[in-house]
């Protein structure tokens, strides 16, 4: 009867630990963003998260890709800013963890190898830098494509974009090929001619190359360093990252329970390298902190709880 009850014990640890309910948490959103297949939305939400824009299917909307579309339409974007103040100021980054259906990918594709590459601190420092890059250019490029276009000198500029006109970072996202491009070329297969489809690939936009290498480069690099993409490429979290310094949700460690002086657990299994040992023990939102809660279930001591406001 012991040995039944702590067999019990050990297997509803292993149900209803952190990591298991997050990772169904991420599962359950990814089917909700597609439940539109099953006769549910669309709906009238957008939320800062990594989607498509060139999904019709989908029940709730990727508030940057909206945010770019609006510019380009001279419409101001309130919704997607709203998308973004709102769960940053509540949540962090806590939906790059539990929601993102592209976070939900990448964590998936952390299971293809048992051993990461690590990262050099050094390294991780500057590569942080390039999703703000990234999301400056792509502001850019939208804002002042808005401007010139009510200004009325704007047509010149906008052909000269081309396909970047519409949402710049979208036309090479790699969320956008994964969820729409690609299955748009599988239907593409089942009713286009075998002889369509070699010539169409034979004069394949240049673009449609690039896409796919950059997605290709994305997931490969997804499989050796857990959670790449959100780490240095993600203008979405680079949005958040900025505004989750004010979030009134957060991480605070308990000094009295922490072994600080030999245990660094807590740093070791966070995916983002949040430096949590020297950040202040009442309460911290590092820019980078996605809320995985990892850091949460690796203490020994349960030193690190989340704390809100």
């Amino acid at each position: 009867m012991t040995g039944a009850k702590e067999t019990a014990f050990r297997v509803k640890r292993l149900v209803w630990r952190i990591e298991t309910a997050r990772k169904f948490t991420q599962f359950l959103s990814f089917v909700l963003f597609n439940a539109v297949l099953f006769g549910l939305g669309p709906w009238p939400i957008v939320l800062p998260v990594v989607y498509s824009l060139g999904i019709h299917q989908k029940t709730m909307g990727d508030a940057f890709a909206m945010l770019q579309w609006m510019l380009h339409d001279l419409v101001f974007p309130w919704l997607p800013l709203a998308s973004f103040f709102l769960i940053a100021v509540f949540l962090g980054r806590a939906l790059c963890a539990w929601v993102c259906p592209f976070g939900f990918v990448q964590d998936l594709l952390g299971y293809v190898k048992r051993k990461h590459t690590e990262v050099s601190l050094r390294t991780h420092d500057g590569m942080i830098k390039v999703k703000y890059v990234i999301l400056a250019i792509t502001l850019f490029v939208s804002g002042t494509l808005a401007i010139s276009l009510a200004t009325g000198v704007g047509q010149g500029y906008k052909a000269a974009l081309g396909a970047f006109a519409s949402a710049p970072f979208n036309a090479l996202s790699p969320a956008d090929t994964l969820f729409a491009v690609l299955p748009r070329m599988v239907l593409d297969v089942r009713y286009t001619s075998l002889d369509a489809l070699i010539a169409g690939i034979l004069v394949v936009r240049p673009l449609l190359w690039a896409r796919l290498a950059i997605m290709v480069l994305i997931l490969v690099l997804a499989a050796y360093v857990p959670r790449s993409w959100c780490q240095y490429l993600c203008p979405h979290g680079a949005a958040l990252a900025f505004l989750n310094r004010f979030s009134f949700l957060g991480l605070k460690r308990d000094p009295l329970k922490c072994t600080k002086a030999g245990c660094r657990t807590c740093v070791e299994v966070c995916p983002m390298k949040v430096p949590i040992l020297d950040l202040p023990w009442e309460k911290f939102t590092d820019p980078e902190c996605i809320y995985c809660l990892k850091c949460v279930e690796a203490c020994t001591t349960k030193a690190i709880k989340p704390k809100f406001p």
